[in-house]
């Protein structure tokens, strides 16, 4: 290890062969670093963080302080990051949450530019270029090959498809499909423009390949496609449908078609999220707590039941879907798919009513 005498490297922290650590740069004590890394002056490594061998980590490159989530108490989570990540001047990445799976996981031979930041639960895949000041809010994922904009903008809980190519300046609020171009064409809005054909190319797609995928983007996509009256879902349904279909072309509509169905707002990890999008709580007669969380989009309503004692109260539980939607079953002090359901409260319980999207949204 090369060791500059400003810098002020942990006992603790596990450091491989012929790294170097430039002047005024701080490690951690849980901090362990593969071999050939190189931090430049002025880096901070922190907190449970792993770095996979030959990554380099240019000045005021932060990694591994705590996360920017109210939620976050404090407990054990982990940043690990793969092998020859280049991090730019001032790149920020932080680790995972408890409420999230507890780690931020970043592949192999990734460019972050100046002012990146990666947020708490993210999943980075490999070979990634992720340009000037493009931020990621928690528990993005993005697969690989994807190219990102400078001062882009993912919303939480979004996916960013393989091979994707996302324009500069853009509002990324729902799944980016893959191998897709997408741009802000109307301000900000997101919008599919094209196959990203230039970028395949690059990455050894062949010429039936990405005709193939062009051709399902005409079917999709195009504007004659969004006018012909069919909705999106079904028009994906059309090319899944197809006899002989292309490896890829189906990957594309089997992402689109997830997110649909299960997407919040066009954002599959939407569904899988941990804690409640909504809430109720009621304080009953006999003191008791009943709280009532709500993963999709509709509603729970409280009747009362033939039973209210001192003890106790029994009632009955109505989930109401909204349009689109069906009611998926319970979690928490109810389970199965019973709708209406009874609950007996005899003490302060939660129940989580989840509902899965039935029907797209737009066409």
């Amino acid at each position: 290890m090369s060791k500059h005498p400003t810098a002020v490297v942990d006992p603790g922290a596990e450091i491989g062969r012929d790294v170097e650590i430039g002047a005024f740069s701080f490690v951690g004590p849980h901090v362990r670093i593969g071999d050939g890394c190189r931090l430049h002056h002025h880096v901070t490594v922190e907190g449970f963080t792993t770095l996979g061998e030959g990554c380099e980590l240019f000045p005021q490159a932060i990694l591994g302080t705590a996360p920017q989530d109210i939620k976050y108490g404090g407990e054990r989570t982990t940043l690990e990051i793969g092998k020859r990540n280049i991090f730019r001047e001032l790149v920020t990445v932080h680790p995972g949450t408890g409420n999230g799976g507890g780690v931020t996981r970043i592949g192999d031979d990734n460019l972050f530019l100046i002012g990146s930041h990666i947020a708490h639960d993210c999943r980075i895949g490999s070979r990634c270029i992720i340009a000037n000041y493009v931020q990621f809010a928690g528990h993005v994922h993005i697969e690989d090959h994807v190219n990102m904009g400078g001062h882009c903008a993912v919303h939480h809980f979004v996916t960013v498809g393989r091979h994707a190519f996302v324009g500069g300046m853009t509002r990324v609020s729902a799944d980016v499909p893959p191998f897709m171009v997408v741009v802000a064409a109307r301000g900000h809005r997101a919008e599919v423009r094209m196959v990203n054909g230039v970028g395949l190319q690059r990455t050894g797609y062949d010429d039936e390949d990405i005709a193939s995928l062009k051709s399902a983007y005409m079917r999709i996509f195009a504007r004659r496609a969004r006018l012909s009256g069919v909705s999106i879902q079904d028009r994906v349904q059309g090319v899944l449908d197809a006899e002989s279909l292309n490896p890829h072309v189906k990957y594309l509509c089997e992402y689109l078609l997830r997110s649909f169905a299960h997407g919040r707002h066009g954002r599959y990890l939407e569904s899988l999220r941990a804690d409640p999008v909504h809430r109720k709580t009621w304080k009953l007669q006999n003191k008791f707590t009943l709280k009532v969380d709500v993963v999709g989009r509709g509603a729970v309503l409280k009747n009362a039941g033939p039973s209210c004692e001192a003890s106790h109260e029994e009632f009955e539980l109505t989930a109401k879907a909204d349009r689109g939607w069906g009611f998926a079953g319970w979690d928490g002090s109810l389970s199965g798919s019973q709708n209406p359901a009874s609950i007996v409260l005899d003490g302060d319980k939660n129940v989580t009513a989840r509902f899965t999207q039935t029907s797209a949204q737009t066409s």
